[in-house]
């Protein structure tokens, strides 16, 4: 059976991606997880039979490993594996608590990590993976500091990935939105009194369709509205210490 895979899928940029390879004609289910099953049962009934609700939590390795024994007894073919389980914390790190912080780590980086290394055997040729990392993945971002950081784990680890799994044929790319329309800031700014300053918004359907379009060109990187390339661009010609200057005056720090 061939397959595609979306962590993360009950909302936002995983939950489009979701939604647009369930129309594929060449995957026959789309594996949907995230930690409410509630929510997934529901985009099954009203999106697409082909969604399979899988109710894991990622930052726990029991709930990781559970989903390595699946792949196991299964043994389906994965064509696309996407990680787009996440989430960050703004508010500086003494203000955000200790928990919080390893949680981003568990989950963005070590669940991302586990996920990626359990799916590769079950991959064959032409097979794509998209690891959504971040604008901030390029450089140190202060008062996100911790989520800045595990999106350039990211960042680097898909890149890396991608040249190792050349000779399979299997591409890896990182997906480095700016600011996303989506439930992230929900959770990103609740009780922490942080006041961030938001530039231009892109949609997940935005994110989404460009991410399809780099993967075709075989980028390793996919940064979608022109904005966010240029941002990225200037980081990579300033001094950090600038860059990170500069943030904060925006953020009135």
């Amino acid at each position: 059976m061939r397959i595609a895979i979306v962590t993360g899928a009950s909302s936002g940029i995983g939950r489009e991606f979701a939604e647009r390879l369930a129309k594929r004609e060449d995957i026959e289910e789309v594996w949907i997880i995230a930690r409410r099953l509630d929510v997934l049962e529901e985009m099954k009934n009203l999106i697409n039979s082909k969604f399979v609700p899988i109710a894991l939590d990622l930052s726990e390795k029991k709930d990781a490993e559970n989903y390595k024994y699946m792949l196991s007894s299964r043994n389906p073919e994965v064509a696309v594996l996407v990680n787009a389980a996440g989430y960050g914390k703004f508010g500086a790190v003494e203000n955000v608590g200790l928990e919080e912080q390893c949680g981003m780590i568990k989950l963005n980086a070590e669940g991302l990590t586990r996920v990626t290394y359990y799916t590769i055997p079950f991959m064959d040729d032409g097979g794509e993976i998209y690891q959504i990392a971040s604008l901030s993945s390029f450089f140190p971002v202060p008062y996100i500091s911790v989520y800045a950081a595990t999106k350039a784990y990211v960042l680097s680890f898909s890149r890396a990935l991608n040249v190792e799994l050349k000779k399979r044929k299997i591409r890896s790319m990182a997906v480095c939105p700016g600011w996303v329309r989506t439930d992230f800031f929900d959770r990103a700014v609740e009780d922490n009194g942080v006041i961030v300053y938001y530039n231009k918004f892109v949609t997940a359907e935005q994110v989404v369709k460009r991410a399809f379009r780099d993967m075709k060109k075989k980028k390793d990187v996919s940064v979608p509205a022109r904005s966010t390339r240029m941002l990225i661009r200037s980081a990579k010609l300033l001094p950090h210490r600038l860059v990170m200057k500069i943030w904060c005056k925006q953020q009135k720090k």
